[in-house]
C-alpha cells in the first residue's frame, strides 16, 4: 500500500469518527434548563396589638351609650340632693386615695368641706332618705347602701384615680367662693368636672376595643400561626388577654368612708 493510499486511508477514518462522534451526540438526552427557586414569601409584619388605656383590665365592663347616644352612668339624672352627695362622695374618694404632697391639700379641703358645709349636708342626707323611702319603701336603707357603693366604685376606678385627683385639687380651690347658700347650685357642675375624666376614660376605652376588633380582623390569623409581630417576637396563638365579653361590674372596691 502505498503512502498517497494510506493518508487518505487514514483521513476517511477520521472524518467517520467524527460522523459518530455527532451522531452520538445527538442521539443523547437534551440538557434540562435550571430553574432557580422561588423567592420566599413576603414577610408580614404584625403591628402591636392595642392594649387598653392606662393600664386598664381588658376585659373590663364601662357604661354603655344609650339610644339617644349618651353614656348614662351613677351620676346621670340626679335630684339636687343626690348631686351634692355624689360630689361629697367624689371628693372623699378623692381625700382617702389622693396622698403625698400633693394631696393633703385635698384631705385639707375635704376636712373644710366637712365643716364649712355641715347644716347643708345634714339636710341633705334626710332629704335622700326621704326620696328612697318614697321610690323604695321598706327597701330604701338598703338600696340606699347599694347605690351609694356604686357611686364610691365609680369614682374608685385606679386608673383614673390621678385625674380625679387633678380635679379634685381644683375643686378645693373653687370651693372657697362657694358659700353654703350656694352649694345646691354649685353641686351640679362641679359633679360633672370631677366625673369628666372618667367619662374621658371611658371614651378611649371604647376606641380601644374598635382598635382591638379591627387589628383582630386584620391580624388575628396571621398572629395564631406564629408570624413576628413589629418588635420581631413571634406571635402566640392565643393570649390570655383576649378581649371577653364585658361582663365584669365597674368595679368591686371596698368602700373607705372613714372620712
Amino acid at each position: 500500500m502505498t503512502a498517497a493510499v494510506s493518508r487518505k486511508t487514514a483521513i476517511l477514518a477520521a472524518a467517520a469518527g467524527t460522523a459518530l462522534a455527532a451522531l452520538l451526540a445527538g442521539c443523547s438526552a437534551p440538557k434540562v434548563a435550571e430553574v432557580p427557586p422561588p423567592p420566599p414569601p413576603p414577610v408580614v409584619v404584625v403591628p402591636p396589638r392595642p392594649m387598653p388605656p392606662m393600664g386598664a383590665s381588658p376585659s373590663m365592663a364601662i357604661p354603655t351609650r344609650a339610644a339617644d347616644g349618651a353614656r348614662h352612668t351613677v351620676n346621670s339624672a340626679l335630684s339636687p340632693a343626690q348631686a351634692i352627695w355624689n360630689l361629697r362622695s367624689a371628693y372623699n374618694v378623692a381625700a382617702l386615695n389622693c396622698t403625698g404632697a400633693d394631696g393633703a391639700p385635698i384631705l385639707a379641703g375635704y376636712t373644710e368641706f366637712q365643716k364649712k358645709y355641715a347644716k347643708s349636708l345634714a339636710a341633705t342626707n334626710k332629704t335622700l332618705d326621704k326620696e328612697f323611702r318614697a321610690r323604695f319603701g321598706a327597701k330604701a336603707i338598703r338600696e340606699r347602701e347599694a347605690y351609694q357603693t356604686q357611686v364610691y366604685n365609680f369614682f374608685a376606678l385606679p386608673p383614673v384615680v390621678p385625674s380625679l385627683c387633678r380635679a379634685a385639687l381644683e375643686l378645693t380651690g373653687t370651693l372657697q367662693a362657694v358659700t353654703p347658700a350656694q352649694l345646691e347650685g354649685f353641686a351640679p357642675s362641679a359633679l360633672a368636672s370631677a366625673e369628666a375624666p372618667f367619662r374621658a376614660f371611658f371614651d378611649s376605652y371604647e376606641q380601644y376595643r374598635s382598635d382591638l376588633a379591627a387589628w383582630e380582623a386584620q391580624y388575628g390569623a396571621a398572629r395564631a400561626e406564629g408570624i413576628e409581630s413589629a418588635d420581631g417576637a413571634p406571635a402566640a396563638t392565643e393570649s390570655a388577654d383576649r378581649l371577653g365579653p364585658a361582663s365584669v361590674a365597674l368595679m368591686k372596691i371596698p368602700v373607705k368612708n372613714s372620712l
